[in-house]
């Protein structure tokens, strides 16, 4: 179940709140009693842990790579990746 922040625009109230995504919201503030309680919005929370895709591919590093040559201190860099495949130009 998803924690929702609430907040009352006429006292100022903040509260998290557990509750089901099916749920209605709430309106009424615990606080002042008026109908001025509702979501606020806010950026979800989360951690990914264990052992998995986003482990490997997306933990740490850089998307630029560089890679030694051999020879003293030239280094190469990889090619830029190829647009997206819509016609753009955004990569």
């Amino acid at each position: 179940m998803p924690i929702y922040e609430y907040r009352c625009t006429d006292c100022g109230l903040q509260k998290d709140v557990l509750q089901k995504v099916s749920d209605a919201p709430l309106g009424t503030c615990p606080a002042c009693g008026k109908e001025t309680f509702g979501k606020a919005v806010t950026a979800a929370g989360f951690q990914l842990k264990g052992s998995g895709w986003y482990a490997t591919d997306f933990k740490g590093g850089t998307s630029s790579k560089a890679t030694s040559s051999g020879e003293g201190t030239k280094t190469e860099t990889a090619a830029a990746p190829a647009s997206c495949g819509t016609g753009c130009a955004c990569h």
